[in-house]
């Protein structure tokens, strides 16, 4: 019987596009590692993910593209499905939200927690886009972040600061869909109320009990999780939205709730439920057991995830009644990409499915490389030189020496059966405790969430039967000693055979390679270590090349390729906005403006209040350019003033307009600014 019963989560990806090795880095491949570690030691674990379909994003190209979102899910999940499957990722089930069973699922969950009292219906203004006739879902909108003046903030959150904001929250926000600033519109939606769970949250986060029952241990969380948790709840929560006004997604299931689905961040966490509802029914199972009582849930997301499954989803779960609550939630860093960020926009990314169809044969030397920089702590970078080093200095030099060298030299010396432990000297007393030391030292590092350590412990173990070889050159005294070399090459194949269980988790094609040379089931033994894993006389096979080294025109072929790939946008500037028709553009009224007077607004590093003279009054516009100009150099400057925007209260000043900028590729601002002898109020066009 197993000790400790699991239930493993991996964040459910967006199937609005492919996965890129940022993903896989941050979520999936760390997740399938500690999996594949429980199975090992017979633990019971249920590993479920999915496609997250009925998020804003997905409705958003779907529009783009002239598609509907039906089809956008359909063609990703196929894509991503079939890239993780390929990539060896071991879920027990894949499933999507588009499902019947999830649909169900979701909508009862709701009812239940609204006829719980759950939530608090109200109506509130929100950001509606006049040309598409429809309220705007919080990544429908960007704008300046009020906290950190990021100028790609969304509705809902700030990625370069992390802030959690509502729409009406960001400066200058400018709808997605059309590109124009939005109007506020009354609508009604049913809220969770945050803000009456902050005690609870606080206590269950801090110190990892609830109603005085310990749940989990705080200090085995992440500071990031930890850290960012707690600024949210000593910041003071606030009711957040659970319905949005849209067309695709799950229903909401109750009176006076037409053109209405439920908030992706309710109805995607869900899915990990729905999914193992799907998986219960097709084995004879009761998801109950998987989601009650002594069971450990472990979420693995990315960091930009943790206050959805650190705080908004176990309120849901609270709420719901007998759920458990996550055990822990080891959320990563992001991955950054040959000296830049991943970017969808501008094709700066390693997609997943690209590089297994490429390169079918290097899966798991890439599972080695994403693990061994894993952003655990703080973001990483994958570059294509490291990834060439990584496996030819370590995959190829270390581990397929060795185990090259010991499977050879015993089929050399002893027909390939293992041969006798005779006398032991102090080195081989000393190696073989190394080796009964390794695999509880490895298991405690994943058992902590430090798989990047614990790998590296794998491979130092590599290392160690390296050593052992080159300081006792068993190839030297097979010509005087061969009792000598008896022991040697039996504690050389015991390592070889410990390489088996401590690379699984991490290698799993490699680890079965190195077994099936040893003739040996490495997954019978659990994680213990063992000194006497291979008898005497046990017959091995022939070795062949375990790993490939990599040249540099591989490397250079896969730079090139990334620049290629991103070319078009090499410039750094943003791709062209959609087409807007000529009589909407001829809609603005952009003027020539004199700057008369400038100052600073207090608390805001990047604004400036402008006075304007724009030729039909004075007015004053608010503009973010504190960053590119000092107040004092600047009145009398020409500028080109876009009149009639509707004024908007930004940090406390209304501003009456917006000064047209140009931006080149380092991100400097300039004024576009008329030649001189233009008066102001002078019509631009």
């Amino acid at each position: 019987m197993s000790e400790n019963k699991y239930t493993i989560t991996a964040a459910l990806p967006y199937a609005n596009g492919p996965l890129h090795l940022g993903h896989v880095a941050g979520v999936y491949l760390p997740a399938d590692i500690f999996v594949r570690f429980l199975r090992m030691n017979k633990e019971e674990v249920l590993f479920v993910c999915g496609s997250d379909e009925h998020g804003a994003a997905i409705t958003l190209r779907a529009k783009k593209e002239g598609t509907t979102p039906k089809a956008i899910v359909d063609m990703y999940h196929e894509i991503n499905s079939k890239a993780f499957a390929d990539f060896d990722i071991s879920f027990d089930i894949y499933s999507r939200t588009s499902n019947q069973v999830h649909h169900d699922t979701a909508q009862e969950y709701f009812k239940k927690l609204n006829d719980n009292g759950s939530f608090i219906q109200k109506t509130t203004e929100q950001y509606y886009d006049e040309e598409y006739k429809q309220f705007l879902a919080d990544r429908y909108i960007t704008g300046t972040c009020p906290n950190c003046d990021s100028e790609n903030a969304y509705g809902d959150q700030c990625e370069k600061c992390g802030s959690a904001l509502s729409p009406t929250d960001l400066i200058n926000p400018i709808s997605t869909l059309s590109g124009k600033v939005p109007t506020l519109k009354e609508t009604s939606h049913w809220f969770l109320p945050l803000d009456q769970h902050e005690d609870w949250l606080r206590t269950w986060i801090k110190e990892g009990s609830l109603d005085g029952v310990q749940q989990h241990n705080p200090k085995d969380w992440r500071n990031q999780v930890n850290g960012q948790c707690m600024s949210w709840i000593d910041g003071g929560l606030h009711p957040r939205a659970m319905t949005r006004d849209l067309d695709w997604g799950v229903k909401v299931p109750v009176e006076g709730a037409d053109g209405k689905v439920l908030y992706v961040w309710l109805d995607a966490p869900i899915g990990y439920i729905s999914a193992t509802k799907e998986w219960a029914s097709a084995n004879n199972k009761d998801w109950k057991d998987y989601w009650t009582g002594d069971r450990k849930l472990v979420h693995f997301i990315g960091k930009d995830n943790i206050v959805f499954h650190a705080i908004i989803f176990p309120v849901l779960l609270k709420e719901h009644g007998g759920l458990v609550l996550p055990d822990n939630v080891p959320a990563y860093e992001f991955l950054n990409l040959e000296g830049d960020k991943f970017s969808t926009s501008r094709n700066w990314a390693v997609w997943l499915h690209e590089f297994i169809n490429e390169n079918p044969d290097k899966v798991d030397e890439m599972k080695y490389v994403l693990t061994s920089i894993a952003p655990e702590s703080k973001d990483s970078e994958f570059t294509w030189k490291e990834f060439q080093a990584r496996i030819n200095n370590e995959l190829a030099d270390i581990l397929g020496n060795f185990v090259n060298r010991a499977v050879v030299l015993t089929n050399k010396y002893y027909e390939g059966k293992v041969p006798a432990l005779g006398e032991l000297t102090d080195i081989d007393k000393d190696v073989l405790n190394q080796i009964g030391e390794f695999p509880d030292r490895i298991a405690g590092l994943i058992k902590k969430y430090k798989l990047r350590e614990a790998q590296a412990e794998a491979m130092n173990l590599a290392r160690l039967g390296n050593k052992y070889l080159a300081e006792t050159e068993p190839w030297k005294l097979a010509k005087t000693d061969m009792s000598r070399v008896n022991t040697i090459m039996n504690i050389a194949l015991q390592i070889t055979a410990n390489l088996t269980i401590v690379f699984s988790p991490f290698l799993p094609k490699k680890a079965q390679k190195i077994a099936e040379f040893l003739n040996f089931d490495q997954k019978s033994w659990g994680f213990a270590g063992k000194t006497d894993l291979l008898a005497s006389n046990h017959q091995l096979s022939q070795a062949s090349i375990l790993i490939s080294k990599v040249d540099d025109a591989f490397v250079e072929a896969q730079v090139e390729k990334l620049k290629e790939s991103s070319a078009m946008n090499d410039n750094n500037f943003p791709p062209q906005k959609d087409e807007v028709a000529f009589d909407d553009f001829m809609k603005m009224d952009i003027r020539v403006g004199e700057i008369l007077a400038a100052e600073k607004v207090p608390k805001a590093d990047k604004l400036l209040k402008l006075t304007v003279n724009t030729g039909l009054d004075t007015r004053t516009v608010v503009s973010g350019i504190a960053e590119h100009y000092n107040p004092e150099d600047i009145i009398g400057t020409k500028v080109s003033v876009l009149m009639n925007l509707a004024p908007r209260k930004i940090r406390g000043v209304e501003s009456q307009g917006m000064i047209l900028m140009a931006e080149n590729e380092e991100g400097k601002l300039s004024f576009v600014s008329p030649e001189d002898g233009f008066e102001a109020g002078g019509e631009v066009r």
